[in-house]
């Protein structure tokens, strides 16, 4: 029986029993099913707004009214086509989502979910309001859509639009999250490495937010041409509430999780509205007490929703997985050996009172590995942020290859070829060691989410993937590809970050304590590699506190001490320079 149930075979049988429901089923299933693939739609798009890129919206439903509306009043008041219509639609709820998006996803923590309350409840009072469209009294007439020369005017033969259209959405969502530019939605929740990676994350939270406004739209269309009525009640605040409570329940991060929670929902509020108030002895929105219980159950004992429960009843059928070969993606130019990559000249950070790092100098050139040392708390971190953008300086001057870049942001020095660890690690843990790595290349990677989520950048993306899993084989993670990162300890996680730094194509690299972690075997092969991308010219700077392992690998070592520079010079003048001995090699050998 167990064999039976294979992901495939379920999903074929599922597709078959949809496309001949509304052949056997009574009026009412089909009418209830064609109110599920509505609902999904809009799910879908929460899927991917709050559980991919977590940005929590209880807005939706005003998006689902905008596109309702727009076919209502130009159908019936100036007699354009449906389909005309639905262009129309679009074309306003992505003037109005990137308009809301711009002002709205600029805030973070409650003020963002307070932002789309204010702004859902706008909408519906305009619906509700404006005489042109209606007011409260609605929109009727509303004409019937045709579809090759034939009128879709029951709900049994509009059916098959409405569930065409999902799984049309269903597939091109899937499509763009299994890609370069769904790596980076994924990823979003870290937006620190994010940015680090040259991702723009600002851009990306607005493209979830469009998507997400566009299926609610569409949605909204259907929802029009089937009611062939509207008026602002199915458009409120509550209802907004109910589509995130859809895709919570089902599954917020979880594709099929929206068609699951909407399911759910849609037949528990039926049977609910049937028997509370028998139950009871009185009438009256008793189903929403429900709902809210079981969003309360939900958060605390099934946070990933009620789909990847379900999956683990259902037998996976282990796969081989490969990465296909491609063509090596174009590299840069090699800095001279022993030129100046990374010049840090007089820098100093500041926050608030506290001065981190104090008129701090050190010079990185092409083809050597240089370490900075020093006690926990020197300011080693704090430097390698400025130096990187994630905290700019407060003052002074950092230059690489020979461009000032302390006034630029982290996404910006990405791009001119600067690439970094993390000294906590950073990675997606649900990601696999490949998706992961593959981030750091997603500054050669050109395609965008329309041409990822119709297959059109299958070539780049092999390409992108290929160099991942070369820099992932030269860390020695290559038997780890396909493991999801949780599932590794610390330390190669730690080498994970190496191989996504790697993957970038850096002409510096910034390693903030990579031995972390690490056993013997694993250090001397992080060493080997370390020495052998010097010898390819690459500019290594790296933060370490085990002595062993920066003495027999750095040309030169930094030493700081309170946020200030302390020693500069070989290896082995550093481990007989009387101060250092003082202040920290002394300490650590005692």
């Amino acid at each position: 029986m167990a064999a039976l149930l294979t992901p495939n075979r379920i999903l074929i049988a599922f597709l078959l029993g949809l496309a001949a429901l509304p052949l056997f089923a009574a009026q009412f299933t089909v009418t209830i099913v064609n109110y599920i693939g509505l609902y999904a739609l809009v799910a879908l798009g929460l899927v991917l707004l709050t559980g991919i890129g977590g940005l929590t919206s209880f807005g939706q439903a005003a998006f689902v009214g905008l596109g309702a509306y727009a076919t209502a009043y130009l159908t019936t008041r100036h007699g354009m086509s449906p389909w005309g219509t639905l262009i129309v639609g679009m074309v306003i709820t992505t003037a109005v989502s990137l308009a809301l998006g711009f002002i709205t996803l600029r805030l973070s923590g409650h003020f963002l979910p307070l932002g789309t309350i204010a702004w859902g409840i706008s909408l519906y009072f305009i619906f509700g309001n404006v005489q042109a469209l209606g007011g409260h009294g609605g929109i009727d007439g509303i004409p019937p859509v045709e579809l090759f020369g034939l009128e879709l005017g029951s709900s049994r033969a509009f059916f098959y639009v409405i569930w065409v259209t999902l799984l049309a959405a269903i597939i091109t969502t899937q499509n763009m999250l299994d890609s370069r530019e769904g790596r980076a939605m994924r990823c979003l929740r870290a937006m620190t490495m994010t940015e680090a990676m040259g991702i723009n994350t600002l851009r990306y939270r607005m493209v979830l937010f469009m998507i997400a406004a566009q299926f609610a739209c569409v949605s909204g269309w259907l929802y029009a041409h089937l009611q062939r009525f509207v008026n602002p009640t199915p458009f409120s605040l509550g209802q907004g509430i109910e589509y995130l409570f859809m895709a919570v329940l089902g599954g917020a991060s979880a594709v099929w999780g929206a068609v699951f929670g909407a399911t759910a929902v849609s037949f528990l509020k039926e049977w609910l509205q049937d028997w509370l108030p028998k139950l009871l002895g009185a009438t009256g929105n008793f189903e929403m007490v429900v709902f809210g219980l079981l969003t309360i159950i939900v958060l605390h004992r099934a946070r990933d929703g009620m789909w990847p429960i379900l999956m683990r009843f259902i037998p996976q059928r282990e796969l081989t997985r490969t990465v296909e070969p491609a063509l090596a993606l174009p590299r840069r130019d090699v800095p001279e050996c022993g030129s100046d990559v990374l010049q840090v000249l007089n820098v100093t950070k500041r926050f608030g009172g506290l001065v981190a790092n104090n008129k701090m100098n050190l010079t990185v050139r092409a083809g050597e590995v240089m370490a900075l040392i020093g006690p926990n708390g020197a300011g080693k971190s704090t430097l390698f942020n400025c130096i990187s953008g994630v905290n700019p300086a407060t003052e002074g001057e950092i230059r690489f290859m020979g461009q000032r870049i302390e006034h630029l942001g982290s996404r910006a020095i990405a791009k001119l070829g600067m690439s970094r660890s993390f000294q906590h690690v950073r990675l997606n843990q649900d990601m696999t060691v490949l998706e992961n790595a593959a981030i750091g290349a997603h500054l050669r990677g050109r395609k965008n989410f329309v041409q990822s989520a119709w297959r059109l950048d299958r070539e780049e993306e092999r390409r992108l993937l290929w160099e991942a899993a070369h820099q992932l084989q030269r860390c020695g993670l290559g038997e780890h590809l396909f493991d999801t990162c949780g599932s590794l300890p610390l330390g190669k996680q730690r080498i994970v970050e190496i191989a996504r730094a790697l993957s970038s194509d850096p002409t510096l690299l910034l390693l903030d304590e990579p031995a972390a972690g690490l056993r013997h075997l694993e250090k001397r092969a992080l060493a080997d590699l370390l020495a052998k991308l010097r010898g390819e010219g690459m500019a290594i700077l790296l933060v370490e506190h085990d002595m062993d392992f920066v003495m027999g690998l750095a040309d030169r070592v930094l030493v700081m001490e309170f946020g200030e520079y302390l020693a500069e010079g070989l290896p082995q003048e550093i481990q007989t320079n009387p101060k250092v001995l003082e202040a920290y090699l002394g300490g650590m050998d005692e």
